[in-house]
């Protein structure tokens, strides 16, 4: 059985909100932590839906993009491409165009793990010293390793 969790088909937008009265532009990465809640990268924005169906934007914006950490809606990203939730409830994303791996606590305050966005590469550091290229993946295991 398939179920709307939230959203309307059809009805693109970037509203938070409950049930069919949420909206997403582009939701292309999606994953869920132990206590039910669901979270949704969407365009240049990461939402979040409760287990309820309650949708809200918990850092970025769906229409404005760039590598600025914060938090909440004076965070930006650049093509956050895949997300992973660990258990304490912080999210990861790999912000593909950024080049950069950036964890989003369940504040909404956004910190950039590594890489360094506009420096793309492949070497193996702590901090901005680590470089990417392009990175399109990520998870985190049960010890809390990306």
């Amino acid at each position: 059985m398939v179920t709307t969790l939230a959203g309307l088909a059809g009805n693109p937008g970037s509203a938070d909100g409950t049930g069919n009265m949420a909206r997403f532009g582009y939701p292309n990465g999606v994953v869920a932590d132990s206590t039910g809640n669901v979270y949704v990268l969407d365009g240049y924005a990461i939402r979040q839906v409760s287990s309820a169906g309650v949708v809200t934007t918990l850092a970025g914006l769906g229409g404005i993009y760039g590598s600025a950490d914060g938090t909440g809606r004076d965070v930006t990203f650049r093509g956050p491409s895949s997300v992973a939730v660990d258990r304490e409830g912080s999210v990861y994303v790999a912000d593909l165009v950024n080049d950069t791996i950036r964890k989003v606590t369940s504040a909404g305050e956004v910190t950039t793990l590594a890489g360094l966005a506009g420096y793309a590469g492949s070497t193996n550091g702590r901090g901005t010293v680590a470089r990417f290229a392009l990175p399109s993946g990520v998870a985190v295991d049960a010890a809390g390793n990306l």
